[in-house]
């Protein structure tokens, strides 16, 4: 099936995405960064008590560092300090070629627990609230590529789509994270993520965010296919 297919199924059968009336996102929408800001700081308050048990099991799994920090590019190219809880087995990140697969051995049994859930992602609420990310948005894309498309693409810009992609906040979900399978390539993903940015609306956000909470109370972010 080709990428475009692949969109086009996912909206096809999700008449409330197909028929919404949005405006392309080219700007940061005021709404959008009241919205932000709101609930990064509710979700920061909330959340609040889970980082020590977080925290706790992975020390006790695996010792220290508790946090991944990543650098990653933003809004117009700009860098920024993504933070993640860690998941993955000390001195595993960035060894050798990222590889996306089921049951990968270099992470760690809360690891599993976190990604599935996306309990992992809670410490990206201070990327938020700083302005760096917004809660929906094309995920946040990494300095240079290392998985398997390394010898398509030289650089992140060079794939498809970037220029647009990159206009707008990188997000902690949104369309692609939500509908793409997880082995689909950066093009069809940058297609769902155009798709978000041409349907945009502060209704969407709302829908989306909600669907987001309705996978990770499920712990189905880790399934490879269809999430919802």
């Amino acid at each position: 099936m080709s990428t475009r297919s692949e969109v086009e199924k996912s909206v096809a059968t999700r008449p409330w995405l197909r028929e919404h009336c949005g405006f392309r996102l080219t700007r940061d929408p005021i709404s959008k960064h009241i919205f932000d800001r709101a609930l990064s700081m509710l979700g920061l308050l909330l959340s609040g008590p889970f980082w020590p048990l977080i925290s706790l099991l992975i020390w006790l799994e695996d010792g220290r560092p508790i946090l991944l920090q990543q650098e990653r590019m933003g809004r117009n190219g700009k860098r920024f300090c993504l933070l993640k809880f860690r998941t993955m087995w000390k001195g595993a990140q960035g060894v050798g070629r990222v590889v996306d697969r089921e049951h990968d051995p270099r992470v760690t049994r809360v690891g599993r627990l976190l990604r599935a859930t996306a309990l992992d992602e809670l410490p990206q609420l201070l990327n938020i609230f700083k302005g760096d990310m917004s809660f929906v948005g094309p995920r946040a894309l990494p300095l240079q590529i290392d998985d398997h498309e390394v010898t398509r693409y030289r650089t992140i810009k060079d794939v498809e789509g970037y220029e647009i992609r990159a206009s707008v906040r990188p997000g902690l979900t949104g369309i692609a994270q939500i509908f793409a399978p997880k082995a689909v390539s950066r093009r069809a993903k940058f297609r769902y993520d155009l798709l978000y940015i041409k349907r945009w609306s502060l209704w969407l956000d709302l829908r989306l965010v909600a669907m987001s909470f309705w996978i990770s109370l499920r712990g189905k972010w880790e399934k490879r296919t269809q999430k919802v």
